[in-house]
């Protein structure tokens, strides 16, 4: 797919997302207003391509967290839980934890611990998410993404930010019944993302949506750069 809905500033960025019906509801789009992109990605911000953010790791293009946000939208409501794996410089977490309040809380799981406090770091330079971390609706845990992170669940949805080799029983297992997953599934060469939901009996039922391009979920390298 070929996206062109890059801007010069944060507004004219969300705007041509909307145009181009990718975000597809008001309240989406009233939380990426919300949400400078520019507080979470160091460069290239209001690029609709992923950006580099150290250490290995890729913030996702724009298009994907809206058209990721609009997927899990029915899911997120005031007092919802909700889990981000692979939390990178915390944008996702930072759209979660608006669409559900009042009352509701993120959960950030990152492997590499100097994402985790980057994270943190950006979350805190909006009012609202950093009030969020200080009295725990917001938390960013350094761990193994594919485990998931079972202290804090059930969760009403779950994104995963990452490739996963396949969809994880642990995840699957972490979801509330009527809970949807927004996951990106394949190898080195073909992945797509898959929209999972779990309905009222427990059953699972998994849509494969589109092919796209990320970075692999995997145990954290030996020598792993910082720059």
């Amino acid at each position: 797919m070929a996206w062109h809905c890059s801007g010069k500033t944060h507004m004219e960025l969300v705007e041509n997302l909307k145009k181009a019906n990718i975000i597809k509801s008001e309240r989406v789009y009233q939380t990426m207003l919300s949400t400078d992109r520019a507080l979470f990605c160091p460069s290239m911000a209001y690029e609709d391509a992923p950006q580099y953010i150290g250490y290995g790791a890729t913030i996702s293009a724009p298009h994907m967290h809206a058209i990721s946000a609009c997927l899990l939208e029915d899911s997120l409501r005031p007092g919802s839980k909700a889990l981000d794996i692979g939390c990178g410089s915390g944008y996702f977490v930072a759209l979660l934890a608006k669409m559900i309040q009042p009352g509701g809380t993120v959960v950030g799981v990152e492997h590499i611990k100097e994402l985790a406090e980057q994270a943190k770091e950006n979350l805190r330079k909006m009012p609202d998410t950093d009030e969020m971390l200080k009295d725990g609706r917001i938390k960013i845990i350094c761990a193994d993404g594919r485990l998931g992170y079972p202290e804090e669940g059930p969760y009403d949805v779950c994104h995963v930010g990452a490739c996963a080799k396949e969809i994880y029983q642990t995840l699957k297992d972490q979801l509330k019944e009527e809970g949807r997953m927004v996951i990106p599934v394949g190898d080195d060469y073909e992945q797509y993302i898959i929209n999972v939901y779990k309905d009222i009996n427990s059953r699972i039922t998994a849509e494969r949506l589109f092919q796209v391009r990320y970075v692999p979920l995997t145990d954290l390298p030996k020598n792993y750069s910082t720059f």
